[in-house]
């Protein structure tokens, strides 16, 4: 149990802090002007999974992603059973951290509004942005199954590389999704901001899924034995 509740506390921290990063710096514009509010961002949650990964990684691995989870069953490093549960925490972690979020905007008057939901931005189609969410969560579980190898892995160091990683990912992806990469850090926010967010919800859960498996296909080829 202890293994589930630190998925369900990491995916809380991711959200707080990654999302609520997008919403304290307001990037929610493709004005390029707000570059730095791209920076900004990719690196809050690039640095909460650094973070998580170091204070809960001895525990559950530190997954905080049903697409990581997908990626590790299809690589055989998990149950069927702990997967499952994996996400059920993973998505009651990131609706607690979205809540917060939520309460915290809502009660700060005009200060900051939203709770970092994604969405296709402006001039992005619904199939461009699955096509995104399916490439970079590929290349991001891709860059998880390597550095985590038990045999040639980044050991100590796999927790900064998938930080990092995901810093990366977010700098090339906010202008076209916001980023997700990970379903559970899009249910969260979207229950709570509804609209767009929630009818584009399925583009972030499908498209991560489908990059996952990709992802875990692709270690298989180069994979060494």
């Amino acid at each position: 149990m202890k293994k589930y509740l630190a998925e369900m506390l990491g995916t809380m921290v991711l959200v707080l802090m990654g999302c609520g990063a997008a919403v304290s710096l307001g990037c929610t514009s493709n004005d390029p002007a707000l570059a730095s509010t791209v920076v900004g961002t990719s690196l809050a949650f690039g640095l909460a999974v650094v973070a998580m990964a170091y204070t809960i990684g001895g525990t559950s691995g530190c997954h905080i992603n049903p697409a990581i989870t997908l990626g590790c069953l299809l690589s055989g490093r998990i149950s069927g059973k702990d997967a499952g549960m994996y996400m059920v925490f993973q998505t009651i972690g990131a609706i607690i951290g979205a809540a917060v979020l939520y309460i915290v905007t809502t009660t700060s008057g005009d200060a900051v509004v939203g709770t970092g939901a994604n969405a296709c931005q402006e001039g992005v189609s619904v199939m461009g942005g699955l096509v995104a969410e399916i490439v970079f969560t590929a290349i991001f579980v891709f860059v998880v199954l390597g550095t985590t190898d038990a045999k040639k892995g980044a050991g100590n160091y796999a927790g900064l590389a998938i930080g990092l990683s995901l810093v990366l990912v977010h700098l090339v992806c906010i202008r076209y999704t916001g980023t997700s990469v990970n379903p559970a850090r899009s249910i969260g926010p979207a229950l709570f901001q509804g609209g767009v967010a929630l009818e584009q919800l399925w583009i972030f859960i499908v498209g991560p899924f489908v990059g996952a498996a990709i992802a875990a296909g692709m270690w298989k080829l180069v994979e060494e034995k």
